[in-house]
C-alpha cells in the first residue's frame, strides 16, 4: 500500500522570496494587534476583573434589551450580556454585591428567579464568583507566566543553538501572542484564564515548530560550508515541510471538530489555539527563519575563529621548536 504524503519529497519552494512582504505584512499585522489591545482593550472575563458571572442557555434566542431590563430592575448593578458562543447561550455578568459570599449567592438566585420568570425553559449552566483582589492577583499571575514562558525559551535556544536563533524565537513568540489578543480585542470574545492557558500551550508548540527549523538549519550550516544563506534557509525549510504541514493540520482538524461540535464552556480555549496554531506555523516559515538573514547570519558566522586547520599546518616533530633543518 502506497503512503499518503501531502508533500513531496522534491519540492523546493523559494520562501526566502517572500520574507520582505512578509515582514511587512506581519508588522502592520502586529501593530494592529497592539493598538487594539491599547485602544479598544480586551473582553475580560470575571477572573480577572472580579464579579459574577452566569451563563444561561435558552431554547430559543432571548431578546436582549428585555433581558437586560429585567436583570438591571433588580437593583444588583449595571449587567454586561453577551452571547456565549451562539445566540441561545449568555453570558450575564454583575458587579460584586457588598456583604461577601452570602449576598453574592442571594444575587445569584434574584438573577435566576427573574429570567426564570421570562423563559421557564432557561438552563443555568454556571454561576461564577471572584472577588476583586482575586481576579487582580490572577491577571498578575496570568501576564507574569506569558512573560517568563517567552523569556525562559529565548534562553533555552540560545544556549542550544546561538544568540540570533534566541532572538530569532523571542521574536517568534511576540508575534504569535499579539496576533492572539488582538483577534480577541477584534472578537470582543471573553478573555479569561482558558485563554491565558491557552496562549501557553501556543507558545509551547511555536517553540516546537521553530525548534525543529532550527535545528535542521544548523545541521545544513555544518554540511554546507559554502552555500549562501538565503537558499540553504530555503532547504531547511523544504526539509521540513512535511513535518509542519502534516503536525500543523492534524492539530487544526481536530481544533475544528471541536469548535464545531464541543462544548461551549472551551469554546474561548478551542478558538485561541486554533488561530494560534494557524499563526504559529506561519510564522515559523516566515518569522523565525528571515530573522536570521537580518540579524545577519551567514554559513561562516559559526566557524571557529582559527581557521587554519592542523593538516593546513603540517606535521610538527615533537621535540623541536619548528626551526627548519
Amino acid at each position: 500500500m502506497k503512503l499518503l504524503k501531502l508533500i513531496p519529497d522534491n519540492t523546493n519552494l523559494d520562501f526566502m522570496r517572500w520574507r520582505n512582504v512578509a515582514l511587512v505584512l506581519s508588522i502592520l499585522i502586529t501593530a494592529a494587534s497592539i493598538a487594539l489591545v491599547f485602544t479598544r482593550g480586551l473582553n475580560w472575563g470575571v477572573d480577572f476583573v472580579g464579579g459574577q458571572s452566569v451563563r444561561v442557555t435558552f431554547s430559543q434566542p432571548p431578546n436582549l434589551d428585555r433581558l437586560r431590563s429585567r436583570v438591571n430592575g433588580l437593583g444588583l448593578g449595571d449587567a454586561s450580556l453577551q452571547e456565549f458562543g451562539s445566540p441561545n447561550v449568555i453570558s450575564i455578568r454583575m458587579p460584586l454585591p457588598e456583604g461577601g459570599e452570602t449576598a453574592a449567592t442571594r444575587a445569584a438566585t434574584q438573577v435566576r428567579g427573574a429570567i426564570t420568570q421570562l423563559h421557564p425553559d432557561a438552563r443555568f449552566d454556571a454561576v461564577e464568583t471572584v472577588s476583586g483582589k482575586v481576579s487582580q492577583e490572577l491577571l498578575r499571575s496570568g501576564a507574569l507566566a506569558i512573560a517568563l514562558a517567552m523569556i525562559g525559551i529565548a534562553i533555552y535556544i540560545w544556549i542550544r543553538f546561538e544568540w540570533q536563533f534566541g532572538v530569532g524565537a523571542l521574536v517568534t513568540l511576540f508575534h504569535d501572542v499579539w496576533m492572539t489578543m488582538g483577534f480577541f480585542s477584534l472578537t470582543q470574545l471573553e478573555f479569561n484564564l482558558n485563554v491565558v492557558a491557552a496562549i501557553l500551550t501556543i507558545v509551547g508548540y511555536s517553540l516546537n515548530d521553530t525548534v525543529v527549523i532550527y535545528d535542521r538549519i544548523r545541521e545544513n550550516l555544518r554540511k554546507y560550508r559554502k552555500m549562501e544563506i538565503v537558499p540553504l534557509l530555503n532547504l531547511s525549510l523544504n526539509e521540513t515541510l512535511s513535518r509542519t504541514m502534516v503536525t500543523s493540520l492534524s492539530i487544526l482538524l481536530a481544533l475544528l471538530a471541536l469548535l464545531l461540535i464541543g462544548p461551549d464552556v472551551i469554546y474561548g480555549l478551542t478558538i485561541a489555539i486554533f488561530i494560534g496554531i494557524f499563526v504559529g506555523t506561519y510564522s515559523s516559515i516566515y518569522i523565525s527563519s528571515p530573522v536570521l538573514v537580518w540579524l545577519g547570519v551567514t554559513t561562516a558566522s559559526f566557524l571557529p575563529k582559527d581557521p587554519v586547520s592542523r593538516a593546513e599546518r603540517g606535521p610538527r616533530n615533537e621535540g623541536y621548536d619548528g626551526a627548519q633543518v
